[in-house]
């Protein structure tokens, strides 16, 4: 029995699937023989290509069917014009531009074996009937198109939390302040603590602060992405996530929780509504991953944090040996100094601040994602091979395509996904 929709199983002992012709010949839907994990799975795996279909669609004449958002603007208003006595018949815009090769179908899982998890939503998460607010949807999804780039983005519940009935802990968050070449778009998202039993709020929390920051002063950023000054963008969007950080500490406190469970990571990007703009602005907090598909290839471009190590160089950072009146000091023996009761004392060791400007292609894809998804693309060749074959086409995928190639599961992984994704025209 097989998945609809599904790729050919790829063969024992390789880690890239098999890639089939880019231009199918028009025959019946094939099912390959992919073995589901149990008899429930049939239905699961059904659900994940919704748009599959046994009556294919109508097709111009030697063109596959059209799909993506521009098929009705390049071909809904064309029809053949008659030809005349003595003139040939005027030739299609399907034969001066050639078949394009359809996007390759979604898959259910990759790897060797299917996850243990099944494959959709198992047990809701608890609801308190006084704070109903506090109940998060099991999936989220978004997309717009601005200037030169398309967007998507989701956030998905793990397969984990699905089966445990516990909240999605990850938040995403979507904005646009300002119209026009002025506009910026911001995208969020946040993740809590694993265990901490408020983790899904302090996520959502810190989304929000940061985007009502950012909406405050969108002008000036939006200014200075145009500008390219780097400088400026690196020091104003560090302050601004060390205030949203900061009201998540405080919010811990009055509540009487300890700031280290409420607490949460925190990936940013920020795009130009300027067509001709093609700065993306990449900052937050924590662990994730920050990608780029150039011409079908993966590239980790995950700025590095830099680190000091070692001990401090004379001339640059060190002490002096001697005091400005020619006294010398004593020798550090190691002793701890005692706390002093007029300074306070030093608070935990913050996350270091991560922050990357590119300059987009025509054609990259940008992919902003968290832990949940960034190991896995990491980990597995096979998904990094399926996602270039399925996003390395002439158009960005739709929604629910978009959403159904983010939740191609892989076994060992079972964290929430949040993946935002960004095409340039």
């Amino acid at each position: 029995m097989s998945a609809p929709g599904s790729a050919s199983a790829p063969p024992q002992g390789t880690g890239r699937p098999v890639v089939p012709p880019s231009v199918p010949e028009a025959s019946p839907a094939r099912h390959p023989a992919t073995e589901p994990s149990r008899p429930d799975d049939r239905a699961d795996a059904s659900e994940a290509n919704p748009s599959a279909s046994d009556a294919p669609a109508p097709a111009l004449p030697g063109r596959p069917p059209p799909s993506g958002p521009t098929a009705d603007t390049a071909y809904g208003d064309w029809t053949p014009a008659a030809p005349s006595d003595g003139e040939p018949a005027e030739e299609s815009p399907a034969s001066r531009l050639g078949p394009l090769p359809p996007p390759l179908p979604s898959r259910v899982h990759v790897g060797t074996r299917p996850p243990t998890y099944d494959a959709e939503p198992t047990a809701l998460p608890a609801a308190d009937p006084d704070d109903l607010d506090a109940l998060v949807p099991d999936t989220v999804v978004d997309g717009a198109r601005y200037g030169a780039c398309t967007l998507r983005a989701v956030s998905v519940r793990g397969d984990s939390a699905r089966y445990r009935g516990e909240p999605r802990r990850d938040a995403l968050l979507t904005a646009r302040f300002g119209s026009g070449e002025r506009a910026l778009v911001l995208v969020a998202l946040a993740t809590g603590t694993r265990t901490a039993p408020g983790a899904h709020l302090a996520a959502a929390e810190v989304c929000r602060w940061i985007a009502a920051a950012v909406g405050r002063s969108h002008e000036r950023l939006a200014a200075d992405i145009r500008a390219a000054r780097r400088t400026d963008l690196k020091a104003g969007l560090h302050r601004l996530t060390d205030r949203g950080l900061g009201k998540l500490r405080a919010a811990a406190t009055e509540q009487g929780l300890d700031p280290d469970d409420y607490a949460a990571s925190m990936r940013c990007l920020l795009l130009s509504g300027d067509p001709e703009c093609r700065t993306r602005v990449f900052f937050g907090v924590g662990p994730g991953g920050l990608f780029r598909l150039r011409e079908r290839e993966w590239q980790d471009i995950e700025p590095e944090v830099a680190e000091v190590k070692g001990e401090p160089v004379l001339g640059f950072g060190s002490a002096p040996h001697e005091t400005p009146d020619g006294d010398r000091l004593t020798m550090d023996l190691g002793i701890p100094t005692p706390p002093s009761p007029y300074e306070p004392a030093p608070g935990p060791p913050r996350e270091p601040f991560r922050f990357r400007t590119s300059v987009a292609r025509p054609g990259d894809v940008l992919l902003m994602c968290g832990t949940g998804f960034a190991e896995p693309l990491r980990g597995e060749p096979g998904l990094r091979a399926h996602l270039a074959d399925r996003w390395s086409g002439p158009e960005p995928p739709g929604l629910t395509a978009y959403l159904a190639d983010t939740q191609v599961r892989v076994k060992g992984y079972a964290d929430d996904r949040t993946a935002v994704a960004v095409w340039e025209a």
